[in-house]
């Protein structure tokens, strides 16, 4: 066998697993298979905003959300440059104190905001959270795994038992790839649509989504522009920009930030949120001795539980 554990996925789910596996256990032998090179994964087209979005349980989700912030905060302490994380304060607004879970009592500066700040919803709170640039935050998790001695292949897993005759443990973490991989009918998409323009002058992130319609309203300051969303397309495969929908983020985002209004548009932007009715966090047989960690179903939250997940599943690994 050519490795200890194959992870098979090369998003941010599956390199965070990586890392930790690899970073835990010095002298193991971890590899990522990952069909499309990291910069072409669902992970790369994220917002990357911290926040519990759209995943299940709840009873779990606060756990693994506040530990991946703990080590998303300590990343921006490196700076946003390097790892591409920043701490940055914005709205999360139609949401109020009572609809949240346990988790937001350890949340540090979180407060109600300000009717100003609500872009013309009734109540909302304000919070300081990690903002990530995926373009940044995905190399930089390839290169600490590789500096822990792991490697990345481009290279797609035709079936759990391929890789399980390359190492003794294979993790899943393939997102709307275990769909066929485990396969898991559970597992479906959730389109999300994107817009990035030219940044006006936008220095905090506002959020207003509804867990139950297809249509939010986010504004995300990056470095390479700011991220104008979205959609939240339950069952949508298609991957291709609409310009319809595109004209219709813009409207939602000009109503709460005016400046936005004929705003340069610098890309467009599709992806699809590996959804689940919850995350599937297992340990299972496989024939031939071998065991498969399975790691899939975060939905839009996959930033927000990362480490959380990664450690849990490695864990499970052992």
């Amino acid at each position: 066998m050519t490795s200890d554990v194959i992870v098979i996925g090369g998003g941010v789910i599956g390199l965070t697993t990586a890392v930790v596996l690899a970073e835990e256990d010095p002298g193991r032998r971890v590899a990522v298979w990952t069909r499309d090179p990291i910069e072409h994964t669902t992970s790369a087209v994220a917002g990357g905003l911290w926040w519990p979005y759209r995943i299940e349980p709840l009873e779990r989700v606060g756990d693994w959300s506040l530990e991946t912030l703990s080590v998303l905060t300590e990343l921006a302490g490196a700076g946003g440059a390097v790892t591409g994380v920043r701490l940055v304060r914005g709205t999360q607004a139609g949401t109020g104190l009572a609809e949240l879970g346990p988790w937001a009592e350890a949340l540090p500066e979180l407060s109600p905001a300000r009717p100003e700040e609500l872009g013309g919803h009734a109540e909302g709170l304000r919070a300081r959270v990690p903002l990530v640039d995926m373009t940044t935050y995905l190399p930089y998790l390839r290169r600490r795994l590789e500096a822990a001695g792991g490697t990345v292949c481009h290279r797609a897993a035709a079936s759990l038992d391929e890789a399980a005759a390359a190492a003794p443990v294979v993790v899943n973490c393939s997102g709307l790839g275990a769909r066929e991989l485990a396969p898991d009918p559970d597992v479906r998409p959730v389109q999300g649509q994107l817009v990035i323009v030219e940044n006006p002058g936008v220095q905090e992130w506002f959020v207003a989504a509804d867990h139950t319609s297809s249509d939010t309203v986010y504004a995300l300051p990056q470095p390479y522009g700011l991220v104008l969303g979205g959609t939240a397309r339950e069952g949508a495969w298609d991957t291709t920009p609409d310009p319809e929908v595109a004209a219709a983020i813009l409207a939602r985002c000009a109503g709460v930030h005016p400046r936005l209004a004929g705003a340069r548009v610098l890309s467009h932007r599709v992806g699809l949120r590996p959804a689940r009715s919850r995350v599937r966090l297992e340990s299972v047989p496989l024939p031939g001795g071998a065991r498969c960690v399975h790691n899939y179903g975060h939905g839009g939250a996959g930033v927000t539980v990362s480490w959380g997940c990664a450690r849990e599943a490695a864990r499970l690994v052992g």
